[in-house]
C-alpha cells in the first residue's frame, strides 16, 4: 500500500458526497460518421442523437434468387474441372458471372488483378452510385473455392448473399447516405491474398473513408450455427439485434477468427463485422438445443471437400443470413451523419476497489473516419470520498495510455468531475476506448458513475 507524507490523517477525511455537472464542449473533429454503439452510444440529448434519421427498412431477399446464384456457381465448377479455385478457369468464370449481373444492375465494376502462386488472381469491386464517398460502407465475400470442390457453402453462399443484396439495392434504387461498395475476393483460400492486396493498395486517405466492412464467409452450413463477429460493437449489434428480432440466439464467432477477409481490414484499423455458420468444428449439445441440428457433428462435414456442392446447403441459414446482411446494409447505409461535437457516453456504474486493482469502463467508437482529434474531450464523473487516491487514464484502442489524473495525498476533496483535453491525433478514432481508474490507497471508496468522449 502507498503511504502519503502530505495531507491530513485519513481519519479526518470528509465523507460527504458532492454532485456536479459534467461539461463536455463541442469541438472540431474528424469527418463524422453515423454509427452508434453499445456502451459507446451517442449520448442523449447529444447532437448526434437528435440528428439520427430512422433507417429505411430492408426488403426480404428472395431465397430462390440466392439459390439460383449457387446453381450457377455449381455449373461453372462442373464445367471447369470441378472447382472454382484461384488460377483456374472456374474462378475467372465466377468473376465474369457476378460482374455481368452487377453491370446490368447499374453498378460501376472494377476488376483488380494480382499475382499469387504464379497465377493471376482477381478481385471484383462494385460501387453503387451516390452516397457520401467519405463514408464508404463495404460488404464482401471470397469467391474462390479450394481445388478439391465447387465450394458452394465455402464460399458460394457468402458470395451469393452479397450479390443478391447488391442486386436488391439496385431493384430498390436505394439512395443511401453512405457510399455502398460490394466486393468479391480472390485467393482467400491461399491466405486472404486478394483482400490483403486490396487493403494494401489503398492510400491512407482511402482507408480512412471506409466506415465499415461486413464479411460473409460460409453462411449456409448444413448443420448451422448462428455466429456473429464481435470485432466491432456497433456492427455486431446490428446483426445481433436483427437475430433477436426473429427469436434466434447468436454466439460470438471464434472458429474462423482472423481466417477470413475481414482480417486485413481489421489490421488496417477499419471497423469490421460479419456472419458465419460454422466449418469443421463440432456442434455441441447446447448449440443443438438452441439451434436444432445434430450434436456431435461438424457444422459443415463437407468443409474443403468435394461434397461441398449445392446439396451441402441449409436453406434456412442461407435465407436468414442474407436477410441479416440486407438489414445491415440498409440500416447502416441510410443513417444520418452525426455533426461535429458528437458525444459517446457510458453511464454504467463500475465499482472501484479500495486500494485494489485498476478497473476499466469501455466506450466503443465506430463509423468514424481517420484519426481522433488533437483536442479530444474526455468528460469524467467519478464518485469517490477522497479523490487524491485515484489515478485516472484514458486508454486508446491500441492500448496507448494518456494520463488524465495522478494521485495526490493532499487532494482530500470528494469526486472527480472534470473534462480533460487529450491530443489523440495519432490514434485511430474507431475502436474501444477505455477509462482506467485505480484507487492506490485504503479506507475510501467510490465508483465510475459515467464518462464521455466528444469527437
Amino acid at each position: 500500500m502507498t503511504s502519503y507524507q502530505a495531507g491530513p490523517p485519513r481519519s479526518f477525511r470528509r465523507r460527504t458526497a458532492t454532485v456536479a455537472a459534467v461539461a463536455v464542449g463541442a469541438l472540431l473533429a474528424v469527418t463524422p460518421a453515423s454509427y452508434g454503439s453499445t456502451a459507446g452510444a451517442p449520448a442523449a440529448p447529444a447532437p448526434a442523437a437528435a440528428a439520427q434519421a430512422a433507417a429505411l427498412a430492408a426488403p426480404d431477399i428472395p431465397l430462390a434468387n440466392v439459390k439460383a446464384h449457387l446453381t450457377q456457381f455449381q455449373s461453372i465448377a462442373t464445367a471447369n474441372g470441378g472447382n472454382r479455385a484461384h488460377g483456374r478457369a472456374g474462378y475467372k468464370a465466377s468473376v465474369d458471372y457476378v460482374k455481368a449481373k452487377l453491370d446490368a444492375a447499374g453498378f460501376t465494376t472494377t476488376v483488380q488483378q494480382f499475382t499469387s502462386s504464379g497465377a493471376t488472381g482477381y478481385n471484383l469491386i462494385a460501387d453503387w452510385p451516390g452516397g457520401d464517398t467519405s463514408q464508404v460502407l463495404m460488404a464482401g465475400a471470397h469467391l474462390d473455392s479450394v481445388s478439391s470442390g465447387a465450394g458452394i457453402n465455402d464460399n458460394g453462399s457468402g458470395s451469393a448473399g452479397v450479390l443478391e443484396t447488391a442486386l436488391a439495392v439496385s431493384r430498390a434504387q436505394l439512395q443511401p447516405t453512405k457510399h455502398l461498395r460490394f466486393a468479391w475476393w480472390g485467393a482467400e483460400e491461399l491466405g486472404m491474398v486478394g483482400s490483403k492486396y486490396y487493403v494494401n493498395s489503398l492510400t491512407s486517405t482511402d482507408r480512412s473513408r471506409i466506415a465499415g466492412y461486413l464479411n460473409l464467409d460460409m453462411i449456409a452450413s448444413p448443420n448451422p450455427g448462428y455466429f456473429v463477429y464481435d470485432d466491432n460493437a456497433a456492427l455486431e449489434k446490428v446483426f445481433k439485434d436483427w437475430y433477436a428480432g426473429i427469436g434466434v440466439p447468436t454466439e460470438i464467432e471464434t472458429e474462423g477468427d482472423g481466417r477470413s477477409d475481414h482480417a486485413p481490414f481489421k489490421s488496417a484499423g477499419i471497423p469490421v463485422g460479419g456472419l458465419f455458420t460454422g466449418a469443421s468444428s463440432v456442434k455441441t449439445s447446447a448449440q443443438a438445443t438452441k439451434w436444432g441440428g445434430t450434436a456431435g457433428q461438424a457444422f459443415d462435414r463437407c468443409y474443403h471437400s468435394s461434397c461441398d456442392s449445392t446439396t451441402n446447403i441449409n436453406d434456412t441459414a442461407l435465407d436468414r443470413n442474407t436477410d441479416a446482411l440486407a438489414h445491415a446494409v440498409w440500416t447502416l447505409g441510410t443513417q444520418a451523419t452525426p455533426p461535429p461535437g458528437t458525444t459517446f457516453e457510458n453511464t454504467a456504474d463500475v465499482a472501484i476497489p479500495d486500494g485494489g486493482a485498476a478497473v476499466t469502463s469501455t466506450i466503443a467508437v465506430t463509423g468514424r473516419t481517420g484519426n481522433a482529434p488533437s483536442t479530444l474531450q474526455v468528460g469524467v464523473d467519478i464518485k469517490h470520498t477522497w479523490r487524491g487516491d485515484l489515478v485516472v487514464d484514458l486508454l486508446a484502442p491500441d492500448g496507448t495510455a494518456y494520463r488524465l489524473k495522478s494521485s495526490s495525498g493532499s487532494d482530500s476533496a470528494d469526486n472527480v468531475i472534470a473534462t480533460y483535453t487529450v491530443n489523440a491525433s495519432t490514434e485511430t478514432a474507431n475502436g474501444s476506448w477505455r477509462l482506467r481508474v485505480q484507487d492506490v490507497a485504503a479506507q475510501d471508496t467510490g465508483y465510475i458513475d459515467s464518462w464521455k468522449l466528444t469527437f
